[in-house]
């Protein structure tokens, strides 16, 4: 049985779908008893309730579990607290693996979700467990959020210069890595850079979702506090909002740079690449 953390977000679920594919029994560790019928026809073989800083749930939760996959909530205050909780349960629980979901570049102290998953790397090192660590680049799935407006207004939008670069990745191929890792011998005490593309700037985003798509679509940067007006509209936290505009200047001064080499290796193939994540979002275009 193998555990994922945090599994009705959209990293869990891709790897639940790509260990159900792999024939392995997979374990959903969830807040709401609300997600249990979607993860069950995802491929889950069981659902636990519980939050991340509950003891006796996280226990429950890796009872004969083989394996886990530790990811947190997206920008999470709680990261460090609550890796924490799930290393000391996984230790209790003598689970013999434990794989945790990082991001590129953890060392980046002005970044402070980085600088967190940074301090939980360093936990792990000093754990009883067999670690693997994955440090994947931005997801190509965060293009989404703007596929409205590239469609219509024919605009991809940024908080950061136009110049900027970054590297990317297909959630797809983190799903890929994570079920390899989880389901194969051979990853103990290993950090992994995940990144699916060289650097490339929103022109380039914009240049591949023109070909695509087949129209003009233009790169276009907003400054942060216009990023930060509609980020609180949406109703994210001001945890996030600090976090994520800290993100975005430290983007502005160095961008988020990666080489495909890793991500290459153990995939056995080629990394899925922007224009072929463009075309796949043509389904979703009117």
């Amino acid at each position: 049985m193998i555990l994922i953390t945090a599994a009705s977000g959209k990293t869990g679920r891709a790897i639940i779908a790509a260990l159900a594919a792999r024939g392995a029994s997979v374990r959903a560790f969830v807040r709401s008893a609300a997600q249990r019928e979607a993860l069950l026809r995802l491929g889950a073989t069981d659902v636990v309730i519980g939050a991340l800083d509950d003891d006796a749930a996280l226990l429950r939760a890796m009872h004969e579990t083989d394996a886990v996959y530790h990811v947190c909530p997206n920008v999470s205050l709680h990261e460090v607290a609550f890796a924490d909780a799930v290393i000391a349960a996984a230790e209790a629980a003598e689970v013999p693996r434990l794989v945790y979901h990082s991001v590129l570049h953890p060392h980046v102290e002005v970044m402070p979700h980085h600088w967190s998953k940074m301090r939980v790397e360093e936990m792990l090192y000093s754990s009883e467990l067999d670690w693997t660590i994955l440090q994947p680049t931005t997801y190509m799935q965060n293009i989404l959020s703007e596929l409205d407006r590239i469609t219509t207004d024919r605009v991809y939008r940024v908080p950061y210069p136009l110049e900027t670069p970054l590297s990317l990745i297909d959630l797809g191929d983190i799903a890929e890595v994570a079920a390899k890792v989880l389901t194969e011998d051979g990853h103990a005490n290993a950090t992994y850079e995940l990144a699916g593309t060289s650097p490339l700037s929103p022109i380039d985003v914009a240049e591949a979702f023109a070909a695509a798509l087949g129209r003009e679509v233009r790169a276009e940067a907003e400054s942060v506090k216009a990023w930060q007006a509609r980020a609180r509209i949406a109703g994210m936290d001001e945890h996030a909002v600090t976090a994520l505009t800290k993100m975005f200047v430290s983007y502005a001064g160095d961008g988020l740079k990666g080489n495909p080499n890793v991500l290459r290796w153990l995939l056995g193939r080629e990394p899925v690449t922007l224009a072929e994540f463009a075309a796949s979002c043509r389904q979703r275009v009117p």
